[in-house]
């Protein structure tokens, strides 16, 4: 399809309050891919609010709040949807099917989902579709799902009406056969075909984390991830699973925990590629490759601004011996705030007239 609504955007986007950076602009073509019982419902209403803001075309569904799931996606499905037809944020419960997807968004969209821990979310699903799922309805006792756990085969089948709720229910909602075992190469395969299409997969346990990868990846502003918890279940209805019962939950949820553990693996290799930068720079500009204490720190550049009457904040050495190509960047991340200041061009004489007093008066 062919995007329609750039000339609205260059003016919806001049009322961002931050600035953004000459090297990206905010992404506005986005599919995100909604799974059940994984914190998505607060994911939605920050895409709602960010394509409202910013008069973006939805591509929703007619007549009812999903895409008439557990259906396969079919482009037929979105309210208005005309062949060719060019919509900005697809975000709606859907079985996921891709080609159908592609269809309605232009080249370049980015591919959002998220998941959750396997157990929290077999606990949250059943909590909350059991009395949807005829398979629960034989099942005696008050804690029916510590019944279910304990002998799973024999209230379950892959045929019955809604057993998806019952067993690997992320991996159904990507389309994905749900009825596999944790070793069958299809797991395999089917987590590559997630990453294949998502360019970021969040995690629910790490939200916040997941969101600031999330702002850096659309170009957003802070702003555009503010949220509030929705959807979300009052505490004394939670079931407390003991480390055996969580055991078996994985275990008959195999191929959500193999699908979870590679991408909550990849969220942290995103946050350690950043740590493992800052070593990177820490090795290559600081002497000694630590912070020392002020009156050790050789050149004023570089002496942070100190509490009245104590010399308490930590400072840095640069290395005399820094590569040539790195020195400007490792001046610039060493230098304290109130000199970068000055650096941009701020006047701070009344900061530095009492900078001066204090030194007089304090260290006399």
């Amino acid at each position: 399809c062919i995007n329609t609504f750039t000339a609205i955007l260059v003016f919806s986007l001049l009322d961002f309050n931050h600035s953004q950076s000459e090297e990206c602009s905010p992404t506005v073509d986005i599919m995100f891919m909604k799974t059940h019982k994984t914190a998505s419902s607060t994911v939605l209403n920050i895409l709602f609010r960010f394509g409202e803001k910013h008069k973006l075309k939805f591509a929703f569904p007619d007549g009812r709040n999903d895409f008439f799931y557990p259906s396969p996606f079919r482009c037929s499905q979105v309210k208005d949807y005309r062949p060719g037809g060019c919509f900005n944020i697809v975000c709606n419960h859907m079985r996921f099917d891709p080609q159908e997807v592609t269809k309605l968004l232009p080249p370049g969209a980015v591919y959002i989902t998220i998941l959750r821990d396997p157990v929290d979310l077999f606990e949250s699903s059943f909590h909350y579709y059991h009395r949807a799922v005829p398979l629960t309805w034989r099942i005696s006792g008050e804690n029916k799902l510590v019944e279910f756990l304990n002998n799973p085969q024999a209230f379950y089948s892959p045929e019955a009406y809604n057993s998806y709720y019952l067993k690997n229910l992320l991996f159904f909602d990507f389309g994905l056969d749900n009825n596999v075992e944790a070793d069958d190469p299809r797991v395999t395969r089917g987590i590559q075909s997630v990453s294949k299409h998502f360019d970021l997969v969040l995690i629910a346990e790490y939200f916040e984390e997941s969101l600031i990868l999330l702002k850096d990846k659309l170009c957003w502003t802070t702003e555009d991830i503010l949220y509030f918890k929705l959807n979300a279940r009052k505490s004394s209805s939670l079931s407390q699973l003991t480390p055996e019962l969580r055991a078996k939950v994985l275990e008959w949820n195999g191929a959500d925990w193999r699908l979870y553990q590679h991408f909550n693996a990849t969220l942290w290799a995103r946050v350690n590629e950043l740590r493992r930068r800052n070593a990177e720079m820490e090795a290559l500009c600081i002497e000694g490759g630590n912070a020392v204490e002020a009156q050790k720190i050789q050149d004023r550049r570089f002496l942070p601004w100190q509490p009245v009457g104590e010399s308490s904040i930590l400072g840095y050495n640069m290395k005399r011996d820094v590569d040539p190509k790195f020195r400007t960047i490792c001046e610039k991340m060493l230098t304290p705030e109130l000199q970068y200041l000055s650096d941009l061009g701020v006047s701070l004489w009344l900061t530095r007239l009492w900078g001066w007093v204090k030194d007089i008066v304090f260290t006399s």
